[in-house]
């Protein structure tokens, strides 16, 4: 089976006749599919297949890559200080900036999970400190002794409306 340089179909053929036609065209042909039982031969330009196929996989992996954006773990607790929250705040700050998303975590220890309303508290004051870059993607939740909540960074058009 050959298919001609724009695409059209010449139907079956000998491979020397289709070696000629590409030759008489300044192509080449290029078996697409080796393990058929009826193989199909395609006159093209076999540089500009590979070039194209190569761009194509780079633009795959590169909206790939923005898509699967990295996600930064900050571990705060039920006693932080002053300090450590800020100094957390604003390396949060900067991540969020950069479009990725941030998991906020605090784990309990022995009798703190008597205060698991303490850890929503100090979750709900993060939020707040950063609450013109980023959204709640999901609430906090307790899972054992971790709870979590997930930061989001506010669309272009949010931070521009606010």
């Amino acid at each position: 089976m050959l298919i001609g340089p724009n695409g059209e179909q010449m139907g079956t053929k000998p491979l020397a006749f289709a070696m000629q036609i590409a030759t008489a065209a300044g192509l080449d042909l290029v078996l697409m599919n080796p393990g058929a039982d009826r193989p199909v031969g395609k006159i093209m330009d076999y540089n500009k297949f590979k070039y194209e196929k190569n761009k194509k996989a780079k633009d795959a992996l590169k909206r790939q890559r923005e898509n699967n954006k990295d996600m930064k773990e900050y571990q705060l607790s039920l006693k932080i200080d002053v300090h450590d929250f800020e100094t957390r705040r604003k390396n949060a700050r900067e991540y969020l900036e950069k479009g990725h998303k941030i998991k906020v975590t605090i784990r309990f220890r022995g009798r703190e999970m008597a205060f698991t309303d303490q850890g929503k508290d100090v979750m709900q004051r993060f939020f707040e400190a950063l609450e013109e870059v980023c959204t709640i993607e999901s609430n906090p939740s307790l899972e054992g002794r971790t709870m979590t909540m997930i930061l989001a960074p506010k669309k272009e058009k949010e931070v521009g409306g606010n």
